[in-house]
Parts: C-alpha cells; structure tokens; sequence
C-alpha cells in the first residue's frame, strides 16, 4: 500500500484514496496543460505582433513575443513592450486573462494538492488513528466483507469503529458508502495493518478472494494482535486447520455452511428460517455469549434469566445443555444463550 492518509465526507473520519495517477504523472499533465495554454498566448500575440509595440528598439522579434506573453501572463507587466492596436488588445483582455487565470489556478491546485492538502491529510490521520481502540478491522470487501460490514452495523458497531482494507480503491470507495474507515492496500503487508492500527482492535475479519492471502492475513493479524478475536473465511476446506493454526478463532466457510443450509432446507424449511434468524441482526432472536456472571455459579445453566441458554464453553470445550455439565455452572465460563431482539 501506498496509504495517503487523509479525510473524506462519507459519514466519518477515512484514509484518502490514492490518487489514480501517480505525483509523477499528475505533475507532468499540469506542466503540460500551463505550457499549452502559454503556447497559445504566444502563437496569438506573434499572429497580432503588428499590434504589439516595443519602446525599447521598435522592433517586435519572436523573443519579444515570448517575453511579452510571459510577463503580461504572470502580470509583472514592465511596460517595454505594450499593446497599441485594437485587435491586440481584446487578445490580451478576452484570450490571455483567461488564460492567465487558468494559469494560477493550476499553479495553486498543484500548491495545494501537492503541500497544504498533503499536510492537512496527515493530520487527520493521525487525529484518527489516535481514537481508534477496540475497533473491528475488515480485510477484504468482496461478497463476504461487504456482508460482514453491513452485518456489523446492523448490530450497533459504530461506523467510526470499523475499518476497512482492501487492494481495490473501488472497493474502498464503496466501504466509504457505509461511513466506515477504509485503506487501500494489501493486508499481507505489516505496514497497512499497522496503518489500520490493528494492534488495538478488538476484533479482525479477515475475507480475501484467496485462502493463501487469507492465511498470510491471519498470521500477520495475530503476530501484530495477540489479544484481538480474528475471524476468517475459507474456501477450501482443507485450508481450515492451517489457519485455524495460524491463528485464527473462527473459521467458516460459506460454501460448506451454505450447502448444508440448502440440504436442510429441503426438509426442514422452518428451521432454516430459525438459523437464519438468529445469524443475522435484524432478526426477532439473536445468538450471543457472554462471561458467567458471579450470581449464576453453581446454578444450571437452565436456570439463567437473561435468555435461554444452550451451550457453555468451558476452558475451550463446549458442554451442551443436555450434558451433565450444564447442571452447575462454574467460574470462567462462557454462556451461550438465544436473546430476544429488542424492537
């Protein structure tokens, strides 16, 4: 990545997108575009040179020409050479102002594109990275980052609190759509997960186009953000346990778990339905985990108030409620409960 950083207006605090030229390139058009339109002015004041008079010598040569459209272009004026005819005149009062106008404006955007902007761009950033803490970090914005995205707002995330990274700037372009924070580069790269300031979020997403790249995100992610929960999504399945070793909490994938919701669908649309409801936000229940609390140990894990329990993670282990486990509920456990959604 090549991470400008700036400011954007899509709801929140963003890195800039880097430009589609690069500084080399922009510059060269610029130059070009002032020494076109400084040609112009020159082949109209040597085509109406008869108009032009010289105090000096009298004589009006094609270097008096170039001179004269410099100075009157940059408005020193010196008043050694001076417009006399009618015709010469309205060139300079209708074609050369204009031009001349367009000359300064194309010297202050390239002043401001290239130093103020550049500056003021750098500052937010860092202004941005400073309140970044606890956020979720997204890599990649295909199919799967775009629904983890919207997914994620829809639970109340903050949209400041989500960043976005991703190679593609349209893609970055239409995270941005969302108000979240977006960076366009390469995930794999230590320095744009540092850009994201990963090593303070709380939460990592990881869902490129390719397991490989997935895999090189996850070790990277996890070596730069020991304490952060990394989520991953996988093609292949054979790919599962090289990330789930890289690093990775939670691994899915969407073409195995897709198929098995299709063949149960089959005979079970209903319950199809159910799952589907619990996985999204915008459903009736919703699927959430949670510590113990204090007040709930020893208790079964039907006995809790909160929602209806169904699963405890117990020092990594899963206990269903319909093991003897779940019949007293001990310190440092992780409940799994069905919550109602709150309308």
């Amino acid at each position: 990545m090549t991470p400008s950083p700036g400011t954007g207006d899509a709801g929140g605090p963003v890195l800039r997108l880097p430009p589609r030229l690069n500084v080399a390139a922009t510059l060269a058009i610029r130059v070009l575009a002032v020494l076109t339109l400084f040609a112009l002015a020159v082949g109209g004041h040597w085509w109406e040179r008869a108009g032009l008079k010289d105090n000096i010598d009298g004589h009006i040569s094609f270097s008096d020409v170039v001179y004269f459209t410099a100075i009157t272009v940059t408005t020193v004026g010196y008043g050694d050479i001076v417009p006399v005819s009618d015709a010469a005149r309205m060139f300079d009062t209708f074609v050369v102002t204009p031009i001349r106008l367009f000359v300064w404006l194309i010297f202050l955007g390239t002043a401001y594109g290239f130093f103020f902007e550049r500056g003021w761009q750098q500052v937010r950033t860092r202004m941005t990275q400073r309140k970044l803490s606890g956020h979720v970090v997204v890599c990649g914005f295909g199919t799967g980052g775009a629904a983890a995205v919207e997914e994620l707002i829809a639970q109340g995330v903050p949209h400041d609190r989500i960043v976005v990274v991703d190679k593609e700037a349209d893609r970055i372009a239409e995270a941005m759509q969302f108000g979240v924070t977006g960076i366009v580069g390469d995930a794999t790269h230590d320095a744009v997960l540092d850009t994201a300031c990963i090593s303070r979020a709380a939460r990592v997403i990881v869902a490129p186009s390719r397991d490989d790249a997935a895999a090189l995100i996850v070790l990277s992610a996890r070596r730069l953000a020991p304490a952060a929960r990394i989520s991953v999504s996988v093609r292949a399945e054979e790919n599962a346990d090289l990330l789930h070793q890289a690093g990775a909490d939670a691994i899915i994938n969407p073409v195995l778990l897709g198929g098995h919701l299709l063949a149960r669908a089959a005979t079970n649309g209903h319950a199809v339905d159910y799952i589907m409801d619990l996985a999204a936000a915008n459903g009736r229940v919703a699927l959430c985990e949670r510590p113990v609390r204090a007040d709930e140990v020893g208790k079964p894990l039907a006995a809790i108030t909160t929602g209806l329990g169904v699963r405890i993670i117990r020092a990594g282990q899963p206990v269903g409620w319909f093991d003897p486990g779940a019949q007293a509920l001990e310190a440092g456990d992780l409940l799994v409960e069905i919550l109602k959604v709150a309308r």
